[in-house]
């Protein structure tokens, strides 16, 4: 059952003081059961706390969201074990792969029935659909600029990309889903397109 009045780290106690590390690396019974349980409690609070962006999503499917979250988390932290340097407790590192996967898995549930238009003449639509007479003359020339630069200076994946992420608000781990890529490449593509961007509106001022 979820319930977003309990916290995650409510449970930490005793068992952050072990040495979760080296029990895993030994493969001690019980170890990686005990560290899904733990992940679970935190997939669960992270999903109660989103939960009012899904409201017709009824708990049993929420709870199973919890479940693939802490699943994958318990994956991605068997594979991570030596990047774990000691500067927190492990359950506090462990945690935010919890947090992280569930926050992705109610992001994409969100966004399952919507349709991700990729669609780079959006910006000027926008820009164009600004009030005329009550906007300053000002914003009317950014916004020419900045239109005029997305044209001229970015590829056609670099406007659908940033416009997808920047004006239509999809996630970006839903939108790597959509397209077959990963949160990097995005990302990556997203710094250059503003990065061109950048350089073109400052050169303009100049």
């Amino acid at each position: 059952m979820l319930s977003a009045s309990v916290t995650p780290m409510a449970s930490q106690g005793t068992a952050a003081e072990r040495d979760w590390v080296a029990d895993l690396r030994a493969e001690r019974t019980g170890t990686i059961e005990e560290l899904h349980a733990l992940l679970l409690r935190a997939a669960r609070f992270e999903v109660s706390r989103r939960r009012g962006a899904l409201p017709h999503v009824d708990a049993a499917a929420l709870d199973d969201l919890a479940h693939q979250a802490a699943s994958d988390a318990l994956t991605a932290i068997l594979a991570k074990l030596d990047t774990f340097r000691g500067e927190s407790r492990f359950t506090t590192w462990a945690y935010k792969f919890a947090l992280l996967e569930a926050g992705v898995r109610m992001r994409r549930r969100a966004w399952h029935e919507r349709e991700v238009m990729l669609d780079d003449d959006a910006w000027p639509r926008v820009a164009s659909a600004q009030p005329g007479p009550e906007e300053a003359a000002e914003t009317h020339e950014q916004l020419d600029r900045v239109t005029a630069a997305m044209r001229d200076v970015l590829t056609r994946h670099q406007r659908e990309v940033l416009i997808a992420v920047a004006l239509d608000g999809v996630p970006i781990d839903v939108l790597a889903e959509r397209l077959g890529t990963t949160r990097g490449a995005l990302y990556k593509t997203i710094h250059d397109a503003r990065r061109k961007l950048r350089a073109t509106l400052e050169g303009d001022r100049r």
